[in-house]
């Protein structure tokens, strides 16, 4: 019988996605002597080298690599086994790992945590923030519970949950204030500054005004809404934010808010979840607090809906 550990399964794991010793060391919270150590005891215990060790980097052997993905198929499974026994209890306790895309992050996230804090006192939250492709990829693996995220993602192995949609506002200098709103065939022949590549934001942005063949040289990119609003009021250019961002990202610059003519640019903010996640029925509540922390109403109906 081989003697493998859940410890060793989980290290080995961390190795696997950093490539490097250091850094999943202090993932795992522990010295990089101690990891070295236990992944040597794994190796020897399943009489194969998962490694290639160089000085600099770490890479997988092709038993490494088969290994890896059963590997993350185990611990999601273990991982599943506690959210069972959790779902199966009366009140909602323990971890819950959310993930958040950056343009919905820094405006609902201090009020999804604290009325979460105030309705289950006892849940441990903790957040993650990064782009939808990295999300969808630490959820399937299970190192997350849940996203929130803008849809669709289009992904057969999730339940997508739809809560509410936001419209688009342009944002322009201030000196444009009362100035007609241009359509999006004009925003096609102004400066339009974007985030950068990889934010579903920018995609969404440049569907609207569709301009996704425009020339990279006619657009600046910047890595947060704050950059592009900052960047606006110093006369640089135009840009689209979120409707939620609003309040937070204008409020020291010297910019002019507009809304576009019907049909108003918008996005579906929502939430997704492993359909195999034993904490669906909570996950659904929870859903339910995120509107609430929105100041949204109107998707009370769609998830009543869901849940029958």
């Amino acid at each position: 019988m081989i003697n493998v550990t859940l410890r060793q399964l989980r290290y080995f794991d961390a190795l696997a996605r950093h490539a490097h010793f250091g850094r999943a060391a202090e993932a795992c919270s522990i010295s990089q002597p101690a990891l070295s150590m236990q992944i040597k005891e794994l190796e020897e215990a399943l009489g194969g080298l998962l490694l290639e060790r160089s000085a600099r980097q770490v890479a997988l052997t092709r038993f490494g690599e088969e290994l890896a993905q059963r590997v993350r198929d185990i611990l999601r499974s273990v991982d599943e086994l506690g959210d069972f026994a959790r779902a199966s209890q009366d009140r909602f306790a323990g971890r819950l790992r959310i993930g958040m895309i950056p343009t919905i992050a820094p405006y609902l996230l201090p009020k999804i945590t604290k009325n979460l804090t105030r309705m289950h006192p006892e849940l441990d939250i903790r957040v993650r923030e990064t782009m939808t492709p990295r999300l969808i990829q630490e959820l399937v693996e299970g190192r997350l519970d849940t996203a929130i995220v803008a849809l669709p993602v289009s992904e057969p192995s999730l339940t997508e949950v739809a809560l509410f949609d936001e419209k688009f506002l342009l944002v322009r200098p201030g000196s444009d204030e009362g100035t007609p709103v241009p359509s999006r065939e004009m925003m096609r022949e102004m400066r339009l500054l974007l985030l950068e590549e990889g934010h579903c934001f920018r995609d969404q942005a440049l569907s609207f005004c569709n301009m996704q063949s425009a020339p990279p040289r006619e657009m600046l990119d910047a890595n947060s809404l704050s950059t592009l609003v900052q960047m606006v009021s110093a006369g640089i250019g135009v840009t689209l934010i979120p409707e939620m961002a609003v309040p937070v990202e204008t409020r020291s610059a010297s910019v002019s808010l507009a809304r576009f003519r019907d049909p108003q640019p918008s996005r579906t903010i929502g939430m997704v979840w492993r359909k195999t996640s034993p904490l669906a029925r909570q996950l659904l509540q929870i859903s339910e607090v995120v509107c609430l922390s929105a100041g949204k109403v109107r998707a009370k109906q769609s998830l009543r809906s869901l849940r029958a």
